[in-house]
């Protein structure tokens, strides 16, 4: 009786040049496998449509009510937009966990054992992060927009969407808290840390603004609308105020990312190589 020798050849591990190209890959298959991603995603756009629709509907069950001087302050896109507030911290945080989260599970270390320039892994993160964030805001604040106006117009009350500055506030909201959930990932990359990511996010988004009272009235209504926040708002806004014009308060906003952003590729390099 003969024995027959089975060879068994073993397939060559696949190799490839790292790509920018691969490692968004890579990260977008990291941020969609996580649950608590979704979790938070869902919770924005729901905050956003629902927390808008809920204001509506008091704002116009109660206009009946209002006194004249209440009628003549009353806006309606303002109400529309109630749901950005809420839907901003939710995305802020998740912008810190997609980073520090790595941090605190050790998985971090794979990922530049795989990326060893280590940059490529932090514009991935922020490319595939924002555009999630864009792609689900635009529909969301739009959303809320007609289920906002639909019910306005049962009291005669709503605005159209074609009157001056509403379109550039509605869309803007999309593009403000895409610019939010970037500077919490920069400012998580910079901590590395969640708790302290998150506390830096919250502290100079909502803390630092009433803190600004302490200062003379003056010099807060001169520095107040330079502030992250006050910046980034005044894209939602379409009457008069003590704001920076709609566009360039974006922008401002957008330099105070990319600042957060550039820090942490500075120390990203300097701590991890």
């Amino acid at each position: 009786m003969s024995t027959v020798a089975q060879v068994t050849r073993l397939m060559p591990m696949p190799t490839g040049r790292v790509t920018q190209a691969r490692v968004i890959v890579s990260e977008w298959t990291k941020l969609r496998s996580v649950r608590s991603t979704r979790y938070a995603l869902a919770t924005a756009v729901l905050a956003t449509i629902g927390i808008a629709a809920l204001a509506c509907a008091i704002a116009s069950h109660h206009y009946a009510q209002m006194s004249f001087r209440d009628r003549a302050d009353f806006h309606p896109l303002e109400v529309n937009l109630a749901g950005v507030q809420l839907a901003q911290l939710a995305i802020g945080v998740l912008g810190v966990l997609v980073i520090t989260a790595e941090y605190s599970t050790g998985m971090i270390r794979a990922s530049f054992t795989a990326v060893p320039k280590r940059l490529p892994v932090l514009w991935a993160k922020a490319i595939v992060f924002g555009l999630t964030v864009l792609a689900l805001m635009i529909p969301a604040v739009l959303l809320a927009f007609l289920v906002g106006e639909s019910l306005f117009a049962r009291h005669h009350i709503n605005i159209p969407f074609s009157h001056p500055g509403v379109a550039r506030a509605v869309i803007g909201a999309a593009l403000y808290l895409t610019v939010v959930g970037l500077f919490g990932l920069g400012l998580g990359a910079i901590v590395r840390n969640t708790a302290g990511g998150i506390a830096a996010f919250a502290g100079i988004m909502f803390v630092l603004p009433p803190l600004m009272n302490v200062l003379p009235t003056n010099w807060n209504n001169a520095a107040s609308p330079y502030l992250p926040l006050a910046a980034g708002e005044s894209i939602l806004s379409i009457t008069p105020g003590n704001h920076l014009s709609p566009w360039v308060g974006l922008a401002l906003f957008c330099g105070y990312a990319a600042a957060a952003l550039a820090v942490a590729a500075v120390l990203l390099v300097r701590r991890d190589t």
